[in-house]
């Protein structure tokens, strides 16, 4: 059987690694055993972090939605019970961005589920 070198392999296989963790500090961006940990870890906080983007956005329209909704008379909690017995269905997502940048077409909204 012929003799395999594999140091061409191991070499590409650390370049990869290392490349994966440039711009991390310290050992983790120099050492491999380091650095193979790194990649694991990141990859595991990057999996459970775009869930909680969805609950962080969710709390940030909440906000928008209730700073708007106050000066208008409504709390957020009561708004959203309104629209629900009104049968209005919009998103909060597209309710978060017509409080931020058009308020007059939200306070239309509001004015239609006071009435």
């Amino acid at each position: 059987m012929t003799r395999v070198k594999r140091g061409t392999t191991a070499l590409k296989r650390r370049r990869n690694v290392l490349a994966d963790v440039k711009g991390y500090r310290f050992g983790r961006s120099k050492k491999e055993i380091q650095a193979k940990e790194a990649i694991a870890h990141a990859g595991a906080y990057a999996f459970a972090h775009r869930r909680d983007k969805k609950n962080v956005f969710r709390r940030l329209f909440t906000v928008k939605m209730n700073a708007a909704l106050r000066p208008l008379g409504f709390s957020y909690s009561k708004f959203i019970d309104a629209l629900k017995k009104k049968n209005i269905i919009i998103d909060r997502k597209i309710m978060a961005d017509l409080a931020e940048h058009n308020p007059k077409t939200f306070a239309n909204i509001v004015n239609e589920v006071k009435g």
